[in-house]
């Protein structure tokens, strides 16, 4: 019957149209989803009722067309436009779009999904995470901060709970030393003696030598007694603090604890040591060797300084000492006498660094104009650290050539020296580079007055706590640090389809790969046709409110029209109804 026909060809309109109505719903909903992709339905016409196929032109008469009547609408299908939308900047380097066709790459109860929703969050374990929980997949770093791909983790970003700290190993000297500054003539020259006219002597009445122990030296308040001036457990200290110093800073303090075997030699040996004398290789201006040395026929322990005035050596009566087992002063033990004091242009800095647990190491540069010959100023540098574990502070000395021009020479403008950090629980070895010439500027011997220099560190870092964190362009992760390291925390990538409308839609935003979308491929961003991540932004939804609503006018006059249809049909079987009565 026809008009049971007309009937079923309405329904399929109001069908048709209702269906297009809920995705036109669904588009509005999601207005201001984040990140949302509007969708479209296409329709397509249903089979046809064929009533003849038609015939084809013959010499005496024309062609005939198929008689066919259609038997209503039907959905072809429903497409996602997955074109970009704008980005809203949120001001939150948290917050990530793609300015591309990419997707992030989520996993979720061991199933991976794909997203366009950049609102990513750490968790309480410090992964990031989408605000429904599905943890963001990349490429995580190793402990030097380098970048481990080929393997996708969850990237863990612990602020606040991540800390570091890096040795130092390049330092940079700047500064001008005056080559028109004095030569020097000698070093300190500081006697040790047991009265304020004689050296000392042992209890047998011989003066004393470098294996004379010192058990066996005689108290210098009571000659010819045979009464020795140490005992066994007594302690004999050097103190620095207000008292002896080398160019008028304090020496650090230090003690040699006596025993059975200790010897002459071992207490010239922790003369030189604590005050930092360094052995040059050969004597000083004045023939004196640095050093401390003990004269067999006098008694008296000399102690030769460095050149340079800023090695100039005081210590004074009293400045050493010797403690009772108890640990009580019994007075000074000997009587000092300086008879020469160090001089020549010389200038000193204190550099600081770190070691590899972030603890402040410090060292001293001295640097003292050694000669002036033809081919450029020579200088000679003394370097020594309180913070070396090593025997005594003294750590290097050397000498540096400058051209006749103030530079310094390309082949000896670096210095190399070690640090002993034992017992600190850092690396052992701290060795460090100081650098003449650097971008941080070149140190030049020029005749300007006063000599001046400065150590600038390169590198090192002490403690510092993560305390941020943004993404780059290529969706590299950089983390900030507290004591204002920049470290590469990680990276997020992307993945792309060849097909990206043959998605599933998994609700939340989430998308799962479908039949026909392809596999992804899985890339850093900026690769691959993926495009950028912009940070600190998020995408809109690219649902066009005024050609969601240009279309519901369209679906529901569609609709009206279906509905007339039907109505008609009904009305033409109900006359024909009465024809039966």
């Amino acid at each position: 019957m026809a008009l049971t026909s007309a009937l079923f060809t309405g329904l399929s309109g109001l069908n048709a149209q209702s269906a297009r109505l809920d995705v036109i719903g669904n588009n509005v909903a999601n207005v201001n989803t984040t990140a949302f992709k509007s969708s479209r339905m296409l329709f397509e016409s249903l089979f046809s009722q064929n009533l003849g196929f038609g015939t084809s032109p013959s010499d005496i008469r024309g062609g005939v067309n198929p008689t066919q009547i259609g038997n209503g609408v039907g959905i072809a299908g429903i497409q996602r436009d997955f074109s970009a939308s704008s980005f809203n900047g949120t001001g939150d380097l948290r917050d990530l779009a793609i300015d591309g066709s990419g997707f992030f790459l989520v996993e979720s109860g061991g199933a991976n999904f794909y997203t366009r929703a950049g609102a990513f969050r750490p968790d309480s374990n410090d992964n990031l995470s989408t605000i429904s929980g599905e943890k963001l997949l990349g490429y995580a770093v190793d402990d030097d901060f380098n970048i481990l791909t080929g393997q996708l983790v969850p990237i863990n970003i612990p602020v606040g709970k991540q800390s570091i700290a890096e040795a130092t190993s390049n330092i940079a000297l700047v500064g001008n030393l005056n080559k028109d500054g004095d030569l020097p003539t000698q070093g300190s020259i500081i006697n040790i003696l047991g009265t304020a006219t004689a050296g000392l002597s042992t209890t047998g009445g011989a003066f004393i030598d470098s294996t004379t122990l010192l058990t066996a030296v005689e108290d210098p308040d009571l000659p010819g007694s045979g009464t020795s001036a140490f005992s066994v457990g007594q302690t004999i200290s050097l103190r620095g603090t207000n008292g002896a110093s080398r160019g008028g800073t304090d020496l650090p303090d230090e003690e040699l604890l006596i025993e059975a075997g200790t010897t002459v030699q071992d207490f010239m040996d922790f003369l030189a040591t604590s005050i930092g004398i360094q052995s040059t290789g050969s004597a000083n201006p004045d023939g004196n060797t640095p050093g401390v040395t003990v004269d067999n026929t006098t008694g008296t322990i000399t102690i030769v300084g460095n050149i340079g005035e800023v090695n100039d050596l005081d210590i004074a009566n009293g400045d050493i000492e010797l403690l009772d087992t108890d640990g009580t002063s019994l007075g000074a033990p000997f009587v000092t006498d300086k008879t020469a004091s160090a001089d020549g242009e010389s200038v000193r800095t204190t550099i600081v660094g770190y070691d590899s647990l972030g603890a402040e190491v410090t060292a001293n540069i001295t640097m003292v104009l050694d000669s002036t010959p033809d081919a450029g100023p020579v200088w000679r540098y003394f370097i020594d650290s309180e913070d070396d574990a090593g025997e005594g502070m003294a750590l290097t000395t050397g000498t540096l050539q400058f051209d006749n021009n103030g530079q310094p020479d390309p082949d000896n403008a670096e210095i190399s020296l070690t640090i002993d950090r034992s017992d600190s629980g850092a690396d052992p070895l701290l060795s460090w580079t100081i650098q003449l010439q650097s971008d941080r500027g070149t140190t030049t011997s020029l005749a300007a007055s006063p000599s001046s220099m400065v150590g600038l560190t390169i590198d090192g870092l002490p403690p510092g706590t993560l305390e941020s964190f943004a993404a780059g362009e290529d969706g590299v992760i950089f983390g900030r640090f507290s004591n204002g390291a920049v470290k590469t925390m990680g990276q997020v990538v992307l993945a792309n389809f060849t097909n990206p409308a043959g998605l599933i839609d998994e609700g939340g935003n989430l998308f799962s790969t479908g039949p026909n979308s392809g596999p992804a491929s899985i890339t850093a961003p900026g690769t691959l046709g993926t495009g950028v991540l912009v940070s600190g932004a998020l995408e809109q939804s690219n649902v066009d409110l005024g050609e969601e609503f240009t279309q519901m006018i369209l679906t529901s006059t569609g609709y009206s029209a279906s509905s007339r249809v039907i109505r008609t049909a009904d009305e033409l079987m109900q006359q024909l109804l009465v024809l039966g009565r």
